[in-house]
């Protein structure tokens, strides 16, 4: 299973002007991304304005209708990560400063509850992400993956850092993660898990015996990621989410990330699998109503 994480919530949009900002911008690339071969589209949206993160759910929809629109399928998953971002003010650390964006679970959770996507994330902790910390505390957790639950959608439970695993693993037990779960290994990313082939294989031996993974890692890794994680099995994911650049200096797309990994896939002996295909093996739901 081949994900493009199309545009992500960083401050990529000034350094490449491929990284796409308005509903109908990311739609596009989400479609180009597809039928360069993507299997899965993983969305965030963005203010049309600022170009900065946004969390608007009719956002979210309309990026979602103009895919779901088109003549070219794939599997639509939503981010609900949302606003996880807290910095401490150092005069009061109670207190959120300048730069923090937060949600409650049931925020973070209402595109997903709204939309009804095939699929979305679920980051399964807490984990200094560059000189913020992105907040994901147990009991929230516990709250988001019962509302996903409820609504049907499959999770993907983004894991940072080993710990995460743990806690995904806790999520199963208690029944909040039903049928066959699905990590994500994210990889490389300031300072959480490094992104190495034993941190891949470390990170496979922790899994339950009926999950399935995939990797992925940011900049410059984000390629030598994709033939990694096929070596050993995994889906992938590339996109502008997590890099920028197809070579120092060459500015990427999303559909020439994706082509690129095919590429390496092919190396490999493998394939993307079709929109279609994911959704059967891993019991989607049915975008056009159903399960």
């Amino acid at each position: 299973m081949l994900t493009a994480a199309i545009t992500g919530a960083g401050d990529t949009v000034e350094k490449n002007e491929n990284v796409p900002v308005t509903p109908q911008e990311i739609a596009d690339s989400a479609i180009r991304a597809a039928k360069a071969g993507a299997t899965v589209a993983h969305l965030h949206v963005r203010d049309p304005e600022t170009g900065g993160i946004s969390h608007d759910t009719e956002l979210f929809r309309e990026a979602v209708r103009l895919i779901r629109e088109s003549d070219q399928d794939v599997v639509i998953n939503l981010t609900s990560g949302g606003g996880g971002d807290f910095i401490p003010d150092m005069d009061n650390p109670y207190q959120a400063g300048e730069g923090s964006d937060m949600q409650t679970p049931k925020e973070r959770h209402e595109p997903i509850g709204a939309l009804l996507p095939e699929m979305c994330t679920l980051d399964c902790g807490s984990v200094n992400f560059g000189d913020a910390v992105y907040l994901s505390p147990s009991d929230w957790l516990r709250q988001q993956a019962k509302l996903v639950k409820d609504a049907g959608v499959k999770p993907e439970l983004e894991c940072f850092d080993t710990g995460h695993i743990a806690f995904a693993k806790q999520l199963i037990k208690e029944g909040l993660i039903e049928g066959e779960p699905l990590f994500q290994f994210c990889l490389g990313i300031p300072w959480g898990a490094e992104n190495d082939a034993e941190t891949i294989e470390y990170f496979k031996t922790r899994l339950p015996e009926n999950a399935h993974w995939s990797a992925f890692g940011i900049g410059r890794m984000q390629l030598p990621t994709v033939e990694e994680a096929a070596k050993r099995g995994g889906n992938v994911r590339v996109g502008l989410e997590d890099n920028i650049y197809m070579a120092k200096g060459v500015k990427a797309t999303n559909e020439s990330l994706v082509e690129k990994a095919v590429e390496i896939l092919k190396e490999q002996g493998v394939e993307p699998m079709t929109p279609q295909e994911a959704r059967e093996f891993y019991n989607l739901r049915n975008p056009k109503g159903g399960q």
